[in-house]
């Protein structure tokens, strides 16, 4: 060896080492670190969080809905229809002296529209304490006979139920005995026949095609060419296709589904064609395009009873 010097083993020679196993556990102290840091930052937030909330209510119910100076002290209702105003309120379940504030508008207009005969509602909140309700009526067309269960449910009694021009049924309004309230006489409406009873419940909806034509007919003959001419009194549905109008002064027409107007303006021409050869109309088939059939009534019969004066059987809407 040149100067004595022994050659080393490599081998045995110790390089530096990289403590791997110190690392990873520093590494894993910073995240856990880190991790509790970003749980106690959730924390504080969600217990904020939370303590805003609950201070809010309970600034809201202190300061806002429970607050004298938002109760309710007025309640306007106004309705196009008979019903009266305390029954409204009735329905609606609301008296002065409630918050204006915690009151929920969407239910109240939920539980108004329920009842079969309000057709729309709406209701608006005038600070500090007055309620507006403002009610949209069904208005009838026709009348059907129907059948009503009893209280047990064991038997039935027959019953009256209007119909509006969209085919939802209602039940004639009770009069209000302790507000000694009277509700108007309604009609006289057109009767609906050959309908199944099954078909009719309060405030649902009977729909069909000859349904829908039948209560066009009725609400239309106020304001077609016949209306003081002659009384619609009832419209039969029982012939698939076809409606049968049969009037108070002994007529029978017979009238397709659809093209109402037309139909309407060529029993007039008829009618007035009979008036002027001293006939009086017995059956009248406008269901047919062309060569209408008609039957005129026996000379020696007795004149038919004269139509009344011309009033709308709708009820009246009032302004609102």
């Amino acid at each position: 060896m040149i100067f004595g010097q022994k050659r080393k083993n490599r081998r045995n020679k110790r390089d530096n080492v990289l403590e791997v196993k110190l690392q990873a556990r520093q590494v894993r102290a910073a995240r856990i670190r880190v991790a509790a840091k970003v749980l106690l930052v959730v924390a504080c937030l969600t217990a904020g969080s939370f303590g805003l909330w609950n201070g809010s209510n309970w600034v809201l119910d202190r300061w806002v809905y429970a607050n004298p100076a938002f109760n309710i002290r007025l309640i306007h209702v106004r309705t196009d229809g008979i019903i009266p105003e305390e029954q409204i309120l009735i329905w609606a379940g609301v008296n002065t002296g409630e918050s204006l504030l915690a009151l929920d508008l969407s239910r109240l207009e939920r539980d108004l529209e329920l009842q079969p005969w309000i057709e729309s509602v709406a209701v608006e909140r005038v600070l500090p304490n007055t309620l507006r309700i403002r009610i949209s009526e069904r208005v009838p067309v026709a009348q059907i006979l129907g059948f009503l269960p009893t209280v047990d449910s064991r038997e039935f009694k027959l019953a009256t139920f209007y119909v509006d021009r969209a085919g939802y049924t209602m039940l004639p309004p009770k009069p209000l005995r302790r507000y000694s309230i009277e509700i108007p006489k309604l009609g006289p409406f057109p009767a609906l026949t050959g309908i199944k009873a099954t078909e009719l419940r309060p405030g649902k909806r009977v729909d069909s095609p000859q349904m829908r034509s039948a209560l066009r007919l009725a609400a239309m003959f106020e304001h077609s060419p016949m209306a003081g001419l002659v009384d619609l009194e009832e419209v039969d549905l029982s012939v698939p296709g076809v409606l049968t109008a049969r009037t108070r002064q002994r007529s029978e027409v017979v009238f397709a589904l659809e093209d109402l107007e037309r139909q309407f303006r060529r029993w007039r021409l008829i009618h007035d064609y009979a008036l002027s050869e001293g006939k009086y109309l017995a059956t009248l088939d406008l269901s047919v395009s062309n060569n209408v059939p008609a039957r005129w009534q026996e000379i020696e019969a007795p004149p038919p009873p004269k139509a009344k004066p011309r009033t709308s059987s709708l009820i009246g809407k009032k302004h609102v």
